[in-house]
């Protein structure tokens, strides 16, 4: 009998932005950009370096109402902006304490390399 293992590649705990109070902070701060289907907002900037930026992405019910859509466009959001940060390519967004990457219908039928295009612009909008 063999087993595989799937090695799922995920963004690390302490760059996950989790807990409802900081969304909350990060939307206060109303600073965001918008490009196609994709907005992130950045939250206050950085007074300690050796924090991390941390990311949330979030796609609402009123986007779809099939969660495995749902579900579908965030792992992508997530993967695109791990290899960005994966390679070193964040720029200013490590700046920032918080970002999130909010899923609009607009996105939900774009291919990876459309949404790593669209993640890697607003990165360097910041």
């Amino acid at each position: 009998m063999t087993c595989c293992v799937l090695i799922q590649k995920m963004l690390k705990k302490q760059y996950r932005l989790k807990n409802k109070k900081a969304f909350n902070a990060t939307y206060r701060v109303k600073n965001s950009f918008y490009q196609d289907g994709i907005t992130v907002f950045a939250g206050l900037l950085k007074k300690d370096e050796n924090t991390n930026t941390r990311a949330g992405f979030v796609v609402s019910k009123k986007t779809h109402k099939r969660a495995v859509k749902r579900n579908r466009l965030k792992r992508l959001m997530r993967e695109a902006y791990r290899l960005l940060q994966k390679s070193d390519n964040l720029g200013n967004s490590q700046n920032y304490m918080s970002l999130i990457f909010v899923g609009k219908e607009k996105a939900l039928d774009k291919q990876f390399s459309e949404i790593q295009n669209i993640i890697s612009t607003l990165i360097r909008r910041l």
